[in-house]
């Protein structure tokens, strides 16, 4: 693993808590070598992300649209940034840049980038770690959301270990350098009469 795409908020939300694991996130991931691949803004807790990659030396990849841009407020200071058309667009250059992905804090931009990746593992059209840094029980209600579709037949248990979990970047990062894909061959329960 060489890059991860980290998505996280546009907001810095109401606890400092959030911005200092950007920054410690930032730092794990330029020590270790790895690039940064992410939203390309310079505000909330994706610059605080982006900020720390590269204080700390690392590279750091943008990928934001165009209509974002002034919203967002662009980075002018990545290694790279790609301006592009669409949102569509964004997720399918970050994920081809990417080669794990991570889910920090974040609203439901976060939510919908994380549950696209998950998706398309669980279809087999990656084998790429997929992981939410869960600081201060952040996700742990979403984590015990899925738990509960595995109880109710929805999930089966070897999708649901696709998704990892750690409240610290690097013991996160650990976690995604050793994962192994699970082997399912079918994700549907065939029809019953």
């Amino acid at each position: 693993m060489n890059s991860v795409a980290v998505y996280c908020g546009a907001s810095s939300g109401f606890h400092e808590i959030y911005t200092q694991l950007a920054q410690d996130m930032g730092r794990a991931l330029a020590e270790r070598g790895l690039t940064l691949v992410y939203g390309g803004g310079r505000v909330g807790l994706m610059g605080a992300l982006a900020d720390s990659v590269l204080q700390h030396g690392g590279r750091a990849i943008g990928v934001i649209p165009d209509f974002l841009v002034e919203k967002e407020v662009e980075h002018r200071g990545l290694t790279e940034l790609h301006i592009v058309q669409s949102m569509h667009e964004r997720k399918l250059l970050m994920a081809d840049l990417a080669e794990g992905f991570v889910a920090m804090p974040g609203g439901f931009g976060t939510l919908e980038e994380l549950f696209e990746v998950l998706t398309w593992g669980q279809l087999g059209l990656h084998r790429k770690p997929v992981a939410v840094l869960n600081v201060q029980g952040y996700y742990d209600h979403l984590l015990r959301a899925l738990d509960h579709m595995v109880t109710e037949g929805l999930l089966r248990p070897e999708n649901r270990h696709q998704l990892l979990s750690h409240a610290q970047p690097r013991a996160l990062l650990d976690e995604m350098q050793a994962y192994q894909p699970p082997q399912v061959e079918k994700w549907l329960t065939p029809p019953t009469t």
